[in-house]
């Protein structure tokens, strides 16, 4: 995996991050912490997973190995989760502008939230990251339909089209 790839990624993982944002900023507030069936509880529990996942894979990348979900994960508050993943983003960017091609061989050592080592390149946990994104976007694409709201496509191909 290229440097390029990565950059492609990740610009991708914002993109379709920030329509699904788009799509629950439409949610009236008591949507948006309304019970709907699947990983999360709610619309706003999903987003906080997506933003909060993100966050501590950086600090994996970036040397740290944190043993818990950030305090700010637990408060499903729009606007603030939006911010915390713009923080994110713009970190997470940086991050990559000072690697290069050969960086993305290189092995990171982490602990998961319950303490277990692991060791794995760079460049699957890129791959990991944004797929776990999409993952969970899915999901929350569920628990849109479910609350009787459209959700936006955040299909790597229509990121594709538009990017040209």
């Amino acid at each position: 995996m290229t440097i390029g790839e990565v950059r492609e990624l990740f610009a991708y993982d914002a993109w379709a991050n920030a329509r699904v944002f788009e799509a629950a900023s439409a949610l009236p507030t008591e949507e948006l912490g309304h019970s709907v069936t699947s990983s999360f509880p709610s619309v706003g529990a999903t987003l906080a997973h997506i933003v909060g996942a993100e966050w501590i894979w950086l600090r994996r990348w970036l040397g740290e190995s944190p043993s818990s979900f950030p305090d700010w994960a637990a408060k499903a508050v729009l606007a603030d989760l939006r911010a915390r993943l713009s923080a994110v983003e713009q970190d997470r960017d940086a991050f990559v502008a000072g690697l290069s091609d050969a960086d993305m061989d290189r092995v990171i050592s982490y602990r998961t939230l319950s303490g277990q080592p692991y060791s794995d390149p760079l460049c699957q946990l890129v791959c990991h990251v944004v797929n776990h994104s999409t993952y969970h976007r899915g999901q929350m694409a569920t628990q849109l339909r479910q609350l009787g709201f459209k959700p936006p496509s955040t299909d790597l191909t229509v990121f594709m089209r538009e990017s040209k």
